[in-house]
Parts: structure tokens; sequence; C-alpha cells
């Protein structure tokens, strides 16, 4: 999610994780760490739960827009005033 999305879920009082997923590859030598291993976990036991929940489970997707290849938005000129009624609007202003 985005930072702004982040700060209004905060705002709205919900209980937030900061996370970071990384693949594992054959050298990696974290094999043994666990998260109370980190400094910054350690240093704030409250802030960091237990059972952290992991990632969201995977849902299906309810609705998609078919995209067509080569597809442009509709070229439509801009909604413009007559020169008269903008003349009209700029003297009530």
């Amino acid at each position: 999610i985005s930072c702004s999305k982040a700060q209004r879920y905060m705002a709205k009082g919900c209980q937030t994780f900061m996370a970071q997923i990384s693949a594992k590859t054959k050298e990696d030598k974290s094999e043994g760490k666990q998260l109370k291993d980190v400094p910054i976990v350690r240093d704030f036991p409250k802030i960091f739960p237990e059972d952290f929940p992991g990632l969201p489970p995977a849902r299906p997707v309810e609705f998609h827009i078919d995209l067509i290849l080569g597809a442009a938005p509709v070229a439509r000129a801009p909604y413009r005033l007559a020169l008269s009624k903008m003349k009209e609007l700029s003297k009530q202003l």
C-alpha cells in the first residue's frame, strides 16, 4: 500500500505492521535468525507482537478490465464556453 494510505489507516486507529519480505537464496546465512534477533525489535518489544500474522491470504479478483492491445483513449475536445458566455461570466466575477 502507499504511504498516504498507510497514514490514513493509522489515523483511523487500525493496527499496522511493518514487514520486509525477501527471497532466500542457497547462500543465505540467516537460517537461524528470528524476529527477536533484530535490534530494533528487541528495543521495542511491546510494539512488535509475538504472533505475527504473516501475509494475508490470496483472494480472488472480483473485478477486472480487459485491455485491448493498441487501444487508445477516446479523443474528445474539452468543453468550452462560447466567447459571449465567457465575457458575461467574467463581468459577474
